[in-house]
């Protein structure tokens, strides 16, 4: 049109803008503000509507503090913001978890004499629901009413999505139900919410009733119902029911789309099959599909576990290269694979380059930073990046709060771990059980058993949740000062509360009693749990238990475990049980947890000595 001579339209600038910024690349939102540049300097007059794309375009980028400057600028040109200017705006930063800069934009909104519509109210919503916070995102439906704004359908789709994630699924079923008295109808959106919740939180059957309730209704399934599906049958390793429920999808006229590919792709990198997730990428390349953040990702995370991070980081750069939209969980990604394997300088130079692009961390980015960091023993610069967070406008969450109380204690600075503690709750912090876990082992690891018992029993008497890890940090911190008394008092407590005891109690007892040479106690407290008839998967299930002193779930088991475990097996296969408890005070006084098969084999033999001793007793 320049070459021609011909003067560009309000149209043509709109038209060029929103292909610019609605199918974005690495590019084109950058080339986006220049041609808006080029239409204002060629005397193009811009409406209301031209900045309202531009605004969207900064907030795809997560640049809110540019898409801020240029409201700011509307007035100048005479284009005064609208409803959709501040909703653009407030989407991005309720999505990203900003709820405080959200609140500001609304009150400025206000101020400006625009009234918020239900697109603002459910854009709310859905910012209280991200963070959990579903009383505050009731209370701003219960404002809508106020203001005269009906909710509708999504509105409380974004709800029953709330109580979803939270697997509350009773609650979400009942919201359905609300939404039903109110003479409102549950679309099909609310259907794949609920389904999606139920699978997601062990009701699969309830499930498949409401795939069968939609279909009785005349809803077609859509392609997001199949995907759901899809997702549940590759997390239950179903993968002939994958190939049924996705030919079935073809059949019904949906297409297989990016959702449906990203999940396979997950699986293979979960398993392992990197070559046939590469050709699943490949795949989705032939049929027109462009990989996104999640296939990206999805992809980093496997070459990260498999500690492929020079693969990684040459897949990131590449991405950039190839237009592909990298955002901060890419960056992550490959930040936490770096802490992973204690390359920590790498990492922190990836931060920096992540920031210089302008990519705006989220609070998960924020998380994953500072458990790295303390995962590394640098708790004092955790602290900088928690500034750095809530100089942003990002709200911390428990993880953030307790991933630095975990790193204090960690470095034995349990009066940090406490102060730090203290003053979060100050800030409307509520502490839950990792917060309890994690302080109770610190003061059990720094010898703070007192202190350690008072806090255990105030958090009781406050009503407040215990788990098993909570019980096992206590006893076994009460059996290495031989405090045999309380440690089984409290394993009786433990028992009436059903809340164990696991493996790890039993060791803790065991390697308590056989470090103070009580053998032949022992010997008793495993025959009074064989005796019990206590089965395998009543009290050791492994894999499935928490680790009472780190809280974290149990890995793989250690090779010097595997080592025990085999020689107390083969002696006890030799009914040289004697001598396989020589072993095993061995392995307790080197802090080994034996496996499972191990400690029930010690069981029935010392079962089986006990019985023909008696018998022999008897004969004499």
């Amino acid at each position: 049109m320049k070459r021609l001579g011909m003067q560009p339209t309000l149209l043509t600038c709109n038209t060029l803008l929103n292909a610019l910024v609605r199918y974005p690349s690495s590019h084109s939102i950058r080339l986006s503000k220049a041609v808006f540049s080029d239409f204002i300097k060629i005397g193009v007059k811009i409406n209301t509507n031209s900045f309202n794309i531009l605004i969207y375009g900064s907030c795809m980028e997560n640049r809110f503090g540019e898409a801020i400057r240029v409201l700011g600028k509307m007035g100048d040109y005479g284009c005064p913001p609208d409803n959709i200017t501040y909703n653009t705006i407030l989407d991005g930063l309720c999505k990203k978890g900003r709820l405080n800069e959200a609140r500001e934009l609304l009150l400025d909104m206000k101020n400006k004499g625009l009234f918020p519509n239900r697109t603002t109210f459910n854009i709310l919503v859905v910012g209280c629901c991200k963070l959990g916070w579903l009383k505050e995102a009731a209370s701003v439906i219960e404002l809508m009413s106020q203001n005269n704004v009906v909710p509708d359908v999504w509105t409380y789709n974004v709800m029953i999505g709330g109580f979803c994630k939270q697997g509350r699924i009773d609650e979400a079923l009942r919201l359905r139900e609300e939404i039903e008295s109110l003479k409102l109808s549950p679309d099909v959106v609310t259907y794949n919410t609920l389904i999606n919740g139920c699978f997601e939180h062990g009701s699969s059957e309830e499930g498949f009733k409401l795939i069968d309730e939609m279909e009785g209704r005349g809803m077609k399934l859509n392609s997001v119902t199949y995907n759901v599906m899809v997702k549940w049958f590759v997390k239950k390793g179903k993968m002939d029911e994958v190939d049924k429920t996705v030919r079935k999808m073809e059949e019904s006229g949906c297409l297989p789309d990016i959702f449906t590919y990203n999940t396979l792709i997950s699986w293979h990198c979960k398993v392992g099959k990197m070559d046939e997730a590469f050709q699943l990428m490949d795949e989705m390349g032939r049929k027109g599909l462009k990989m996104d953040g999640v296939t990206l990702n999805t992809m980093l995370h496997a070459l990260c576990r498999e500690r492929k991070l020079e693969e990684a980081h040459d897949l990131l750069c590449s991405a950039h290269r190839r237009g592909y939209f990298v955002d901060e969980v890419s960056y992550g990604t490959l930040i936490m694979g770096y802490f992973k394997h204690e390359k920590a300088s790498q990492a922190l130079r990836l931060w920096d380059e992540m920031k210089e692009k302008g990519i705006i961390p989220s609070i998960i980015t924020y998380n994953s930073m500072i458990a790295g960091l303390c995962q590394m023993g640098k708790t004092y610069q955790a602290i900088d990046k928690l500034d750095e967070l809530l100089e942003s406008g990002l709200v911390p969450n428990e993880i953030t709060y307790n991933t630095i109380i975990h790193g204090y204690c960690h470095e034995g600075q349990v009066e940090k771990a406490f102060q730090f503690h203290n003053k979060m709750v100050e800030k409307n912090f509520k502490p839950d059980v990792v917060t309890c876990n994690t302080l109770l082992c610190g003061l059990c690891k720094e010898g703070m058993l007192e202190k350690a018992l008072k806090l255990f029993n105030t958090w009781i008497s406050k009503g407040k949740d215990v788990d098993a890890v909570s019980y096992n940090t206590i006893i076994l911190a009460l059996c290495k000062e031989k405090r045999f008394g309380e440690a089984f008092d409290l394993l009786a407590e433990m028992e009436e509360k059903k809340l164990g005891p696991d493996r790890y109690t039993y060791n803790a007892i065991l390697s308590g009693l056989t470090d103070a040479g009580r053998m032949k106690d022992a010997e008793e407290f495993i025959s009074r749990i064989a005796e019990k008839g206590k089965s395998e998967h009543q009290f050791l299930e492994l894999g499935k238990r928490q680790d009472a002193r780190t809280g974290e779930i149990s890995q793989e088991p250690h090779p010097d475990a595997i080592a025990y475990s085999n020689k107390i097996n083969e002696l006890c296969s030799q009914g040289r049980y004697k001598d396989a408890m020589k072993i095993f005070h061995e392995s307790t006084q080197k802090n080994i947890v034996l496996l499972k098969s191990t400690y029930l084999n010690l069981m029935d033999g010392l079962i089986k000595r006990r019985k023909s001793t008696s018998k022999e007793h008897r004969l004499t």
